[in-house]
């Protein structure tokens, strides 16, 4: 698996784990100001187990990327704040790209 195909999980799984949270975070809110507890049963072990694969497709990338290990740790925790994740997805997209593009072709 090359740099490029590692980039396509991470990206969605970016995209679905900040929605995700958007979602969680509207759960916690009705848990919590208006004592309506069942959505956040539900949302709650869904967006973990997203976040763990965000975890994963965010080491994957950033091991095949050869990023150091602060920025690694810094996509990887892009997760656990609203709209980051969005934020973070379209910088590690632009960073890629930048290192595919000034890589020397394969022979």
């Amino acid at each position: 698996m090359t740099v490029d195909s590692a980039l396509k999980p991470f990206r969605i799984l970016a995209y679905v784990v900040g929605v995700m949270l958007l979602v969680l975070v509207t759960c916690i809110v009705l848990r919590y100001g208006f004592d309506i507890e069942g959505p956040s049963k539900i949302v709650s072990p869904i967006h973990g187990f997203l976040y763990m694969l965000y975890l994963v497709a965010a080491m994957n990338l950033g091991m095949k990327a050869r990023w150091s290990w602060p920025y690694i740790v810094g996509v990887m925790l892009a997760g656990t704040v609203p709209l980051l994740s969005f934020v973070f997805e379209r910088k590690v997209t632009r960073r890629v790209e930048a290192e595919l593009a000034a890589a020397p072709a394969p022979a």
